[in-house]
């Protein structure tokens, strides 16, 4: 079971670049375009650019990974 439920993610954008974004694993939904994660704290996604992080080539795989092989960007 999904801590963000499958109607949220389908709404869900990135702040930034107005697209969609993966769930990567529990904690973390991911813009692999951007190459930039943001995390959920308690169920809640946290959607603010200032605090979001950005993902060096190593996590990136790992967090397009934990999406299920979502795109890649």
């Amino acid at each position: 079971m999904s801590v963000i439920d499958a109607r949220l993610l389908d709404i869900l954008a990135c702040p930034e670049d107005k697209g969609p974004l993966l769930l990567a694993g529990p904690e973390t939904l991911y813009n692999p375009r951007l190459r930039r994660a943001y995390r959920i704290d308690d169920g809640i996604p946290v959607l603010l650019v200032d605090e979001s992080r950005q993902v060096d080539d190593a996590e990136h795989a790992e967090l397009v990974a934990l999406a299920g092989g979502g795109t890649e960007g």
